[in-house]
């Protein structure tokens, strides 16, 4: 399938209107969000390490994208960032930004993800942590729709799923999508 190159850079360029520039705050704010809900903390625990994206920019219109910068963190120290990015096509519309974290169970996962390019599989989900919404992103796309989150006591019980367990918290904006793409990820060194 062929992409219109200038549709594609118009989606990336609304997705990174919605990010700005992340500050060494935005990262500790954003971690501090996800360890108040009862559904994230146990993994702060218990994961070999995580990635944190204060904010995701995602936008479009039949072709969509997504764009964010994050920190990897092991042992509770800064390892290096990591860059997502995604490109979809399909039946969408809007723009949104949320936050996102990504736990590993294990080293060998940690490593698969540092590895230099990584790209989450058809499988991949995600639990919100907000009240009213749950979400899931993978290569079949993003989608999004009502529940009971933690304002209500009732939030989604979390696991590992082939060693990650995927959070995200929505920042605003309104956006419906079901499109083809996945979300795809890069890593530097510090």
């Amino acid at each position: 399938m062929k992409y219109n190159r200038s549709a594609v850079i118009m989606a990336l360029l609304v997705a990174v209107f919605f990010v700005g520039t992340a500050h060494a705050d935005d990262f500790s704010n954003t971690i501090e969000v996800f360890k108040k809900s009862p559904a994230v903390q146990p993994f702060f625990d218990n994961a070999y390490g995580y990635v944190v994206f204060p904010t995701i920019g995602k936008g479009g219109l039949g072709i969509g994208g997504a764009y964010g910068k994050g920190q990897v963190y092991q042992g509770g120290k800064v390892t290096g960032e990591s860059k997502l990015m995604k490109v979809s096509i399909g039946l969408q519309a809007g723009g949104q930004a949320f936050s996102e974290m990504i736990f590993f169970e294990d080293k060998r996962v940690y490593d698969d993800f540092t590895s230099g390019e990584f790209e989450f599989d058809a499988s991949a989900s995600a639990v919100a942590i907000t009240a009213g919404a749950q979400a899931k992103a993978g290569t079949e796309g993003t989608t999004a729709g009502a529940s009971a989150g933690s304002e209500t006591g009732k939030q989604a019980k979390a696991s590992y799923s082939k060693g990650m367990a995927v959070f995200v918290h929505t920042k605003g904006g309104l956006m419906y999508e079901a499109a083809i793409g996945g979300q795809k990820f890069s890593f530097e060194a510090k």
